[in-house]
């Protein structure tokens, strides 16, 4: 790839400034790749001030080498009108995360690891030098400032039978680490969990008063209660959503799974009530599933939250609730909607629930009436990934098939009429032009609709025909709707010249619960079914599609199909249908995948239980029954460190090609999980990927 040139370099400094503030842009002149994808500052995080009067979100920066990255955290005045971009408001060359605005607004708390170890500081909303308002010897997670601002609940790190000590972790991790025997005796699961083995300690709640000199007030461990404790928040990717102080900052509701034998293949989050001096509260016990997210009302006297219904499955509807703290009480708000909630905001009058949802191929913000429960959607087009709301402001980042994360705020009076904070890609890139996109539908498995996207090449030309890049996505129960990806972007298959064929089949999210529900037990049928229609229709539809050209590629779940495509498609004729093949961390021995996986209530629900229970259920749409068929050119993906599809999965699909004399890679990472993460190691991934196409299907 060629290196940026310096008016690249120049227009990449300006990602910070409003959209109207830039020149019209130069004439596009060519098409988007990895070192744009990776060099693009990406906005997250946006928190408004309680008044509405200021947002504050994060922004990432990265040197043009791809060297190390840094967040900083920026504020817009959003009383002021004119073009003036955001400014800094933590120092340069801190890296900071996880903003919060304080009840009155004058301060914003933030976490940094500026000391060494991450902690919790704050900084006047209108700049100034950052006081450190916690001082532990261990890493804090997540955090939640109380109501008033005299207390924090922190999350850390430690060894359950530690209790309240801190000093005690600190001391057995020096012991561990001075130690010359390197074995480690595990007693039950998880042994290991996405990408990091079990040490023994579990992420904790701790009550502290924020410091005033150079020493950490007294803290105390909240949580525990009878039997088990479990991680607060979950790991591996929990967060301070998932607890919260009530109004009046005497109680602390927290969600959480306890870490006992049964973790591994258990889905059963409940909400528990801590108030001091009292016995730890279950809220939740009655369900079985999955509780989390809660929300208080202003009052104190509802506390509203999210509840799956089925125990063991990951994937199912996350429903609004609402439970009456004072008679327990508890209702499904919009029972009708059939749609999964993400996270929860309550309007400041009480009435209604903001949350964001998958939505036929987006992601948008909806309203929920709590009286009625109807859903109204607020904001549309393309993806919401995070919103905040402060009386009638409406802050949120979204981003699209054509633009990363783009922070924009509006009035709730009228949410159309929106005003953009940050630049979306193209603004940035000036000379980057953009694959156009389309959603299209067809009948897919029993009739049924099914929706999928295509993307047209960055130079298309109408009456030329295009190589293909067919994506399936993973999860399985997932989407590649209209959103941007850091791992999986469309765009840089476009911008190489290549179009781009999506299908959400059958198990994908956003279409009701009952599609995504029809993969379960059924993955070799109904989305191999989706995929060959939706590859039909879109060739029919779009003739600028060069069908003979054609690359399947897919992780996860998606390198799952891309190892039972090549088993299991073929045309009238025989043939493949796809010129070449790349399965990344894919499903290679669906009952190898039952034993060797972490999460086990994932596989046992999609096929039907354990493996000694089951095994048919695992053999059914097995990808290694059915390696003799295999002819296809076959690049493979693998990450060391990827403990949800483990190692052995791709190695063993490799081994199977290479024996067979089929033309294959092997694209190893020793230090990458189950996605491709760091800068660098991504550059070599989309150039391998780009060459193995390129070599196959050309340009």
């Amino acid at each position: 790839m060629k290196p940026a040139s310096l008016s690249r370099s120049l227009v990449l400094s300006l990602a910070v400034a409003g959209a109207g503030a830039y020149a019209a842009p130069a004439e596009a002149a060519r098409g988007f790749d990895v070192h744009d994808l990776q060099r693009l500052d990406r906005v997250s995080s946006p928190v408004l001030a309680p008044d509405g009067s200021r947002v504050v979100f994060a922004r990432r920066e990265i040197g043009q080498d791809l060297g190390k990255a840094s967040t900083s955290l920026f504020v817009r005045d959003l009383r002021r009108r004119d073009l003036a971009p955001p400014s800094r408001l933590t120092p340069a060359g801190w890296s900071v995360n996880s903003p919060a605005f304080s009840a009155d607004g004058a301060s914003v708390y933030f976490l940094s690891s500026q000391s060494g170890t991450q902690q919790v500081y704050s900084i006047s909303a209108s700049g100034g030098a950052p006081v450190q308002l916690t001082r532990f010897a261990l890493d804090v997670g997540s955090f939640k400032v109380s109501p008033d601002g005299s207390r924090i609940a922190v999350s850390l790190d430690v060894f359950a039978d530690c209790g309240q000590d801190l000093d005690c972790t600190v001391r057995r991790l020096e012991e561990r680490k001075q130690a010359k025997p390197s074995g480690v005796l595990h007693e039950q699961l998880f042994v290991r969990h996405w990408d990091t083995w079990s040490d023994g300690r579990l992420s904790q709640l701790f009550v502290t008063t924020p410091a005033s000199g150079k020493t950490q007030p007294a803290s105390v461990r909240i949580g525990a209660g009878d039997g088990a404790p479990g991680n607060v928040p979950s790991k591996p990717f929990g967060g301070n959503d998932e607890y919260t102080w009530s109004p009046d900052g005497t109680s602390l509701v927290f969600a959480m799974r306890r870490a006992d034998r049964q973790e591994p293949w258990s889905t059963n989050f409940d909400l528990f009530r801590y108030r001091e001096g009292q016995p730890l509260e279950n809220l939740t016990a009655a369900n079985p599933a999955w509780d989390t997210g809660p929300v208080f009302s202003a009052d104190g006297g509802t506390l509203y939250y999210r509840a799956m219904k089925r125990p063991g499955f990951e994937a199912d509807r996350f429903a609004l609730m609402a439970r009456d703290l004072a008679t327990g009480a508890t209702r499904e708000i919009a029972p009708e909607w059939d749609r999964s909630a993400d996270g929860i905001v309550l309007s400041a009058d009480g009435r209604t629930l903001y949350t964001t949802a998958q939505d036929t191929g987006q992601h948008p913000l909806f309203a929920i009436d709590i009286a009625s429960g109807k859903a109204q959607r607020v904001a549309g087009d393309g993806t919401i990934s995070s919103f905040d709301i402060a009386g009638d402001t409406l802050a949120f980042t979204r981003n699209t098939l054509k633009s990363g994360d783009q922070l924009f705020t509006a009035s709730l009076a009228d949410p159309r009429a929106q005003r953009a904070i940050t630049p979306a890609a193209g603004e940035v890139l000036a000379d980057v032009a953009f694959g156009d996109y389309e959603q299209f539908s067809f009948a897919g498995w029993n009739g049924e609709t099914v929706h999928g996207y295509v993307v047209k090449p960055w130079n298309y030309q109408e009456g030329k025909r295009y190589p293909v890049a067919f994506l399936v996505h993973g999860g399985p129960q997932g989407s590649f709707g209209d959103g941007w990806s850091y791992r999986w972007n469309p765009q840089t298959y476009t911008g190489q010249g290549y179009a781009v064929v999506m299908i959400d089949f059958h198990g994908s999210t956003g279409y009701g619960q009952a599609f995504t529900d029809a993969i379960s037990g059924n993955w070799g049928s109904k989305p191999l079914e989706d995929l060959q229609k939706g590859w039909a229709a879109a060739q029919r539809k779009y003739p600028f599609l060069d069908g003979d050209r054609a690359c399947a590629l897919g992780a996860s779940y998606g390198g799952y199909m891309t190892n039972w495509i090549a088993g299991n498609w073929f045309e009238a004729d025989g043939s493949a249908p796809f010129k070449c093949l790349v399965t990344h961390n894919g499903v290679f021995d669906t009952r190898s995948m039952g034993v060797v996986t972490e999460e086990l209530w994932f596989t046992e629900w999609e096929f039907g239980g354990t493996v000694a229970a089951n095994p048919e259920g695992y053999e059914k749409y097995n990808p290694a029954r059915h390696i003799a068929r295999w002819k296809t050119p076959m690049l493979v993906v693998a990450g060391q460190n990827d403990f949800r599809v483990p190692l052995d999965q791709s190695l063993s699909a490799f081994t199977a090609l290479q024996r067979a004399g089929i033309e294959s890679k092997l694209l190893y990472f020793p230090d990458e999980n189950h996605w491709v993460l760091k800068p660098a190691n991504s550059v070599l991934w989309h150039d391998t990927v780009n060459a193995w196409l390129k070599q196959h299907i050309g340009q």
